[in-house]
């Protein structure tokens, strides 16, 4: 049986990694527009990739059964890339936790009971989620192990209380890195592991949306102000990835790599700190 790479967001993200990750292997790419898959798809089959495409919407657990079920089908799975997602300036606060924090949570449950022995998982999250402060104990458990059904009704991310849309883009991307931990237990049993990558900002259509969106001067000033000062690219993320991912990286699991130049360090420590 053939083995298959996931890859689910067609972004130019997910495609750096597959790329990284990919020889020899299948790559099923997915994304909730077919059309970007599509395009997608051409621009790695013109590189000698083998490559199909689906829809998905990570936002439902019927999409992504759908997709499990078409993936144990189509081959072995052996890796799994999660780069999906909206960020703040795209949707609403409870869009962004119905998608970057459920839909997330979904995944790497559904993708762990089929991923294979020696396989793994990656899912990117965020600096983001490292910029709010330390969580309650409680609430850390909740996001980690909170069965996913249930994850939205959680008190402290109700509409009520969540009422910012880069509130809940940090809640869900440290959620990410939780359920991580958690999740990492499970793929453990299969073989397998899982960790997440947290960009910072990283130069894509998504990126690029915040940088001309009502944020946007706040985010030029953080890349100026970053101890790299710059932005990174899709092919840094794909490279962590490629460790993460391949025999070099059998002894990282559970694991969330910060990769933002430095921009959380100056945000805590540095130039960047809120009352600077």
């Amino acid at each position: 049986m053939k083995e298959l790479i996931v890859v689910i967001g067609a972004g130019s993200i997910g495609q750096a990694i597959a790329r990284r990750v990919s020889q020899g292997k299948t790559i099923l790419l997915a994304d909730l527009h077919v059309e970007n898959a599509e395009a997608a798809a051409k621009v790695l089959r013109d590189s000698g990739f083998n490559v199909t495409t689906t829809h998905v919407d990570v936002s439902s657990r019927q999409s992504i059964l759908s997709l499990v079920n078409l993936a144990s089908k189509a081959g072995s799975v052996k890796g799994v890339i999660h780069a999906a997602g909206v960020s703040p300036s795209q949707a609403s606060p409870q869009t962004i936790l119905q998608v970057d924090l459920y839909g997330t949570a979904v995944v790497i449950e559904e993708f762990g009971k089929i991923i294979e022995q020696g396989g793994s998982g990656i899912v990117i999250a965020s600096q983001s989620g490292h910029r709010l402060p330390p969580l309650p104990v409680e609430q850390n458990e909740a996001l980690a192990t909170t069965p996913t059904e249930e994850l939205l009704s959680l008190s402290f991310l109700k509409e009520d209380t969540i009422t910012d849309s880069l509130l809940a883009y940090q809640y869900s991307k440290r959620g990410n890195s939780l359920r991580v931990m958690a999740e990492a237990n499970k793929w453990g049993k299969r073989g397998a592991r899982l960790n997440t990558i947290s960009p910072g900002i990283i130069f894509t259509p998504l990126a690029n949306d915040e940088l001309s969106g009502p944020r946007g001067a706040g985010y030029r000033n953080m890349l100026e102000r970053s101890p790299v000062g710059r932005g990174g690219t899709p092919d840094e993320v794909g490279a962590v990835a490629a460790l993460l991912m391949g025999p070099e990286g059998t002894f990282i699991t559970g694991s969330d790599i910060l990769m933002d130049g430095g921009v959380t360090a100056s945000y805590w420590y540095g130039d960047l700190k809120p009352d600077q």
